[in-house]
């Protein structure tokens, strides 16, 4: 099928698109400094653009998050149903920020969303990637986790403090952390594109942890002590208003992978870890 994969430029983009040619698919990749025309004969539609939510936040970045994902899903979705022939599906990023702060709560993709900022945003983004389906265009559009790679997502963040023995549990560490390995995330995508399957599915490993949990394994697999807890206020000062999103529990499952008979590759922690570092 022909692909056109929007923010293909980025970490989950390059892994997506790859695996899209993996599966003999031709990928077209639209990044923020490449020009769409809307004349070409696409199948599917993969969109993944958006403005990086782990930076210090202030009133000109929270803009910026939001409107990459609301208005560019917008323009996306005006764009594609320009184009001579429909595509046939569109799989649209989301997050799972949709959920908020839930605590130990069970998160299925049939929960409801929480409140605030993030929540907020996912909402929106959502609906405007749903338009397209008044176009007779099949949408699904993936809740994505704390995404595992070697070359980029949250394990990239954190694994310079963890082998400069500065890692440890973020506030609690009670937290739950819905994490995926990136070749699971690329795998869901290509699944929903090539299966007949629409609505909202959670792109998370069906095996959650605490953030205490995450911070021993990832100790463990880079083999330095865990010991030294990064306090909230430390989190305020170097992140600010983002810091209280980074404590946010959201103990989420992937129920409608699960049910469709998708198979993790990583569906533990552990080996997934060891995978990548």
């Amino acid at each position: 099928m022909k692909c056109l994969v929007s923010g293909g430029t980025g970490f989950l983009g390059r892994h997506i698109s790859e695996r899209l040619r993996q599966d003999n698919h031709d990928v077209t990749v639209w990044g923020r400094k490449l020009q769409f025309e809307p004349t070409s004969d696409f199948e599917v539609v993969v969109n993944l653009a958006g403005e990086p939510v782990a930076q210090r936040w202030n009133a000109e970045v929270k803009r910026r998050i939001r409107d990459s994902r609301v208005l560019g899903t917008r323009e996306l979705v005006d764009a594609i149903s320009r184009l001579p022939r429909l595509p046939r599906v569109l799989v649209s990023a989301s997050a799972i920020g949709f959920y908020g702060d839930r605590g130990d709560e069970i998160l299925t993709e049939n929960s409801g969303p929480g409140s605030g900022f993030l929540v907020e945003t996912c909402k929106a983004w959502e609906a405007e990637a749903d338009r397209a389906a008044q176009f007779g265009i099949r949408v699904i559009k993936l809740r994505i986790g704390f995404v595992l790679g070697k070359d980029g997502g949250a394990l990239a963040e954190m694994l310079p403090a963890f082998r400069s023995f500065a890692g440890g549990r973020l506030g609690t560490g009670t937290q739950w952390m819905p994490w995926i390995h990136v070749d699971d995330v690329a795998g869901i995508f290509t699944h929903v594109l090539q299966n007949e399957v629409s609505g909202v599915w959670n792109a998370t490993s069906p095996n959650p942890v605490t953030n205490l949990t995450f911070t021993h394994e990832l100790g463990t697999a880079v083999h330095r002590p865990t010991m030294v807890p990064v306090p909230p206020f430390v989190l305020k000062l170097m992140f600010g208003e983002l810091a209280q999103h980074m404590l946010d529990s959201a103990r989420v499952i992937p129920e409608a992978a699960l049910k469709a008979g998708f198979r993790f590759s990583y569906p533990d922690l552990g080996p997934a870890l060891a995978s990548l570092v």
